[in-house]
C-alpha cells in the first residue's frame, strides 16, 4: 500500500490524496489524540484539516501541540479553516478572516498555515476585499495558499476572475460535499453539495479547471460504514432526527450502498475502501477529506488509494448502468 500525493499551487510540500478530519482531536484527551495523529501520518497521511470553531480552540492547540512534540513542522501539511458565521452575524469579512487567523497562529504556535480555507461564504459580500486581505497574507508568507469550503463554483470563478484582473493570487482549492451517496438534503444551511444531476454543471466545472477539490463527507456522512439498514428509512422519526438518513437516506443511496457492499465482497475489499475509491476515481482534482477515528479506519481508508476500479465498475456503482 502507498499513498498517492498531488500538488497544490502555493504549497511546496506533497500533498496527501486523503485528507485526515481532527474534530475529534482535543487538548482534553492528548493522549488518544497523539495516537491518532501518529497512526494517520505513519498511513502515509501528511495532510490534516482543523479549523478556528472546532472545539472552541481545542483541536488547533492539540494539533500544534503535536506538530512540536514530535518535530514535523516541515512533514505536515495544515489545511485550516477560518470566518464561519456565528450565533449572531455572518463573517465572512477581512476583519473576521484577520481575527481568526490570528488567533488560529497563536493556538498552533505556527508562524505560517500552509492552506487557509474559508470555512462558509456569504455571497452578499464582494469578492474583492476577500481575494485582497488573503493575499495580503500570502505576501507575508502567513498563509502559501488559501481557498473556500461551501462556496459554489460561481463565486470560486468570480474570485479568481478579480485575482487575475488585479494581478493577485486566487483560490487553489474548493471544499464542497462529494461521495458516491448524493446529498439530497442540507445538513445546515448553504451547504454546497456538488452530487446528483443538479451537481453537474459544478463537477464539470471542476473537471475543466482542475482546481483541487477537498470535498467534505467523501463517505455520504458514514453511510458507507454500513451502520444504516433500508428499514431504517421506514422509521420517519428516526430519519428526522439522524443527520446520516435525513441528508442521505434515500432508496437510492441504499442501492448504491448494496452494490458497493456487492463489489467488496467480490474485490475482498471494504466498503469504505470501496466508496472511497469510486471518489478518487472521478475526472476531478480530488483530495477527499476522511474522519477516521482510529489505526484500523485509517489503514482501511489508505488502502482505498490503491484500488483501481473500472469504467463499468464507476458507472455501475452509481447506479448508471445494469452490470459492471
Amino acid at each position: 500500500m502507498a499513498m498517492e500525493y498531488g500538488k497544490i499551487p502555493g504549497i511546496d510540500k506533497p500533498v496527501s490524496r486523503l485528507i485526515q478530519g481532527m474534530v475529534m482531536v482535543s487538548t482534553d484527551r492528548l493522549d488518544e489524540s497523539f495516537a491518532l495523529l501518529d497512526a494517520v501520518l505513519a498511513a502515509g497521511v501528511n495532510t490534516f484539516d482543523g479549523a478556528h470553531g472546532y472545539g472552541g480552540g481545542k483541536v488547533e492547540r492539540a494539533f500544534g501541540q503535536w506538530v512540536h512534540a514530535r518535530g514535523i513542522r516541515e512533514k505536515v501539511v495544515l489545511l485550516d479553516k477560518g470566518a464561519h458565521m456565528n450565533a449572531d452575524r455572518r463573517r465572512v469579512t477581512p476583519f473576521d478572516i484577520e481575527s481568526d487567523l490570528h488567533d488560529s497562529l497563536a493556538r498552533l504556535k505556527f508562524d505560517y498555515i500552509d492552506l487557509y480555507v474559508l470555512h462558509r461564504d456569504d455571497p452578499s459580500q464582494p469578492v474583492g476585499p476577500i481575494v485582497e486581505v488573503l493575499n495580503k497574507y500570502v505576501a507575508r508568507g502567513t498563509i502559501r495558499a488559501f481557498g473556500g469550503s461551501n462556496w459554489t463554483t460561481d463565486r470560486v470563478a468570480e474570485a479568481n476572475e478579480y485575482a487575475d484582473k488585479h494581478g493577485l493570487v486566487g483560490f487553489a482549492v474548493s471544499s464542497p460535499q462529494f461521495s458516491l451517496a448524493e446529498q439530497v438534503r442540507e445538513p445546515w444551511a448553504e451547504a454546497v453539495t456538488i452530487t446528483g444531476a443538479a451537481g453537474k454543471a459544478q463537477r464539470d466545472w471542476y473537471e475543466r479547471t482542475q482546481l483541487a477539490v477537498l470535498p467534505w463527507s467523501s463517505l455520504g456522512w458514514g453511510i458507507f460504514f454500513g451502520d444504516f439498514r433500508r428499514e431504517d428509512l421506514a422509521d420517519a422519526e428516526k430519519v428526522k432526527n439522524t443527520p446520516i438518513l435525513h441528508c442521505y437516506g434515500t432508496k437510492e443511496n441504499f442501492d448504491r450502498l448494496d452494490r458497493v457492499r456487492e463489489l467488496a465482497a467480490r474485490r475482498g475489499a471494504s466498503v469504505a475502501q470501496v466508496a472511497l475509491a469510486w471518489v478518487l476515481r472521478q475526472p476531478m482534482n480530488l483530495f477527499p477529506l476522511i474522519g477516521c477515528r482510529s489505526r484500523e479506519e485509517i489503514a482501511d481508508c489508505a488502502a482505498a488509494v490503491d484500488l483501481k476500479l473500472s469504467a463499468g465498475e464507476l458507472a455501475w456503482l452509481n447506479l448508471q448502468a445494469d452490470r459492471p
